[in-house]
């Protein structure tokens, strides 16, 4: 299997962004997580996520089909080891963006893992940006805000932790980090 470069930190706080930065930039792939969080509008099942009914990933997960799991925000989430073993072939790297909890096992499985922290410039940045992007209620951006501050204590246990209070530096940031880190 190709090395994992795991990029994680709390919702909203731009890693889909940075990420897609990085892919463009380093030509990497991407591995598609598993959730059981309904759709949001426009997204597709097997492009954004592979959404999958809380039975048929509980069934996967206890048959080790995951390389991580775990629970936020009321819903289930993974990576399917089958996703990042279609998307190793020939590839330096492939690339997770996954939440802490995942992040954690999968460095405790894979000390070659590349495992980035980003954060938020502060608290009222992460809050505006929530509420900005009118995905969620506001109970919903409370759990993942109150999520966020448990999240935020973990940053120090991360190879590289990168606040994103720019998208363009930052994204040069992660893309150095990555590049040193594969060459």
């Amino acid at each position: 299997m190709a090395r994992l470069v795991v990029i994680t930190g709390p919702s909203g706080v731009g890693k889909g962004t940075l990420k897609r930065g990085l892919l463009s930039e380093l030509s990497l792939p991407e591995s598609i997580s598993a959730t059981t969080r309904l759709p949001r509008q426009g997204e597709t099942d097997g492009t954004e996520y592979h959404f999958l009914t809380r039975v048929e990933f509980e069934q996967r997960r206890d048959s080790d089909d995951f390389l991580e799991s775990a629970e936020y925000a009321g819903n289930l989430y993974g990576t399917l080891r089958s996703e990042v073993e279609a998307r190793s072939d020939g590839a330096k790297a492939v690339v997770l963006e996954i939440e802490t909890r995942g992040a954690e096992q999968i460095r405790d499985r894979d000390p070659d893992a590349i495992l980035i922290f980003i954060a938020p410039p502060n608290s009222a940045e992460l809050r505006k940006r929530l509420e900005g992007r009118g995905t969620d209620d506001p109970e919903q951006i409370a759990v993942r805000l109150a999520e966020a501050e448990r999240e935020l204590t973990l940053r120090d246990e991360f190879d590289t932790v990168i606040v994103n209070d720019d998208v363009a530096r930052a994204t040069a940031e992660l893309v150095t980090q990555v590049r040193s880190r594969l060459d």
